[in-house]
């Protein structure tokens, strides 16, 4: 299940033979990201993936399947955008939402099926975005790459010494300008993550940032982050330890890699940071451009104090160009720019009890964050099991269209997954029907 093939011309299975994709990667069920990585790198190509320490996301499975995002989705889409060629007669346009062309999928009954454009065209809707684990077991996904180009990477680093280990008045007016500006970097073509975590002792909550784009040249990158970078020095100079904390820049540059694959190695793949994950849970949001422009303050301020707070500026650009029902994804990602996601752990050997206060945690942070955008939704890959109304929130208008799919390639719901869809016809340990 570790196989990859690389295709230098690919045709979906019952496709018309025009239908032309260049550098087509085919990955089985087993591959993570640092091995598509890798392989992609080696063909001079990007392919846009999930990020995690050491790359150990699957590249076939829940996050391409629940929809996938990356710093490079407001320029590529979510996943990427992908480019239909045709013959030397027609012309070269651009098509689909996504970067996948074709699943293989083995179905509940034992059956091996083809599922792209052409062929069972409704489970490859749902696949793009419905929830993994949900409609069949996926042993392949071909995506669409795209050639290796430079990208312009920005990093920006605080720390703050304050009396208070609680997030400090300064912090709060930085991260406040940067979500007041995110729309405007968001326009320029930037994309990518900020998130509020500890400094080093002594210090309190601090901003980290990091964004890059393949679409700017270094002097577009620098105009359009000056506005903040000097915000953020002014603020520097006149703040204090006595007075809401003294704000420190740690980094603050604007560096050119030669593709995305060296940017994402140094980041995330070579890092040497050892063991992925934690015990804990996670709660999300997902917040409109009209959101954040009206209400950035209270967004920051509702985020500040959530533990292990993130802004990903993952939406906008090309994400909010696609036609919203052209895959199972949730609408709802049709009009977002920032997914907004905190998370709350425990220690190894935690009691119920302990548990249990970690989890009203998130509780009370999601009825937060549905203050804010009460219509929106959440990313269904990094979101809560205490969603009040999951099909909703994780589905949107196609709920009842995904659940009809599911029935007809599942009827009797072999595969469920918690707050996935068709779980609501089951008890919390999905083990009984409920009727």
């Amino acid at each position: 299940m570790k196989h990859i093939t690389f295709f230098d011309t690919f045709t979906p299975d019952g496709g018309p033979a025009f239908e032309v994709y260049e550098n087509a990667l085919n990955l089985g069920a087993g591959v993570q990201w640092h091995d598509a990585y890798d392989a992609a790198h080696s063909r001079n190509v990007t392919i846009v993936g999930g990020l995690s320490v050491g790359g150990s996301v699957g590249a076939v499975g829940g996050w391409v399947q629940g929809g996938g995002h990356n710093p490079l989705s407001p320029s590529y889409g979510l996943g990427m955008i992908h480019l239909l060629i045709f013959n030397a007669s027609l012309k070269r346009s651009a098509t689909g939402v996504d970067n996948v062309l074709q699943f293989a999928v083995v179905t509940a009954k034992g059956d091996h099926i083809t599922a792209n454009s052409y062929r069972n065209s409704d489970i490859f809707w749902a696949l793009r975005g419905g929830g993994g684990g949900t409609y069949g077991i996926v042993t392949s996904v071909t995506y669409k790459t795209r050639p290796s180009v430079p990208i312009i990477a920005t990093s920006f680093a605080t720390i703050i010494n304050s009396i208070d280990a609680s997030p400090s008045p300064v912090v709060e007016k930085l991260f406040t300008e940067f979500i007041r500006v995110s729309p405007s970097l968001s326009d320029a073509g930037w994309g990518g993550f900020a998130g509020i975590s500890p400094g080093a002792v002594g210090t309190s909550l601090a901003l980290q940032l990091y964004l890059i784009s393949p679409t700017i040249s270094p002097t577009q990158a620098n105009d359009s982050l000056a506005p903040f970078f000097s915000f953020a020095q002014s603020l520097a100079a006149n703040s204090s330890v006595e007075d809401g904390g003294r704000l420190e820049i740690v980094t603050s540059d604007v560096t050119t890699f030669d593709s995305f694959f060296t940017w994402q190695s140094t980041f995330f793949q070579n890092t040497g940071l050892g063991q992925v994950g934690f015990s804990g849970e996670t709660g999300s949001r997902l917040f409109s451009r009209e959101v954040i422009e009206k209400d950035y303050k209270k967004v920051a301020q509702t985020l500040l104090p959530l533990p292990g707070a993130g802004y990903g500026l993952v939406g906008g650009g090309v994400v909010n160009l696609r036609d919203p029902s052209s895959t199972g994804l949730n609408p709802t990602w049709r009009k977002t720019l920032v997914h907004a996601v905190f998370g709350n752990g425990w220690q190894e050997g935690a009691n119920a009890s302990q548990i249990r206060q970690a989890e009203e945690v998130i509780k009370v942070g999601i009825a937060q964050l549905h203050t804010i955008a009460p219509d929106s939704g959440a990313y269904f890959n990094e979101a809560s099991l205490f969603e009040p109304n999951p099909e909703f929130t994780f589905f949107g208008s196609h709920y009842e269209k995904l659940k009809s799919i599911k029935k007809k390639y599942d009827p009797a719901d072999l595969f469920l997954v918690a707050k996935g869809v068709g779980s609501e016809d089951w008890d919390a340990s999905l083990n009984c029907r409920k009727y």
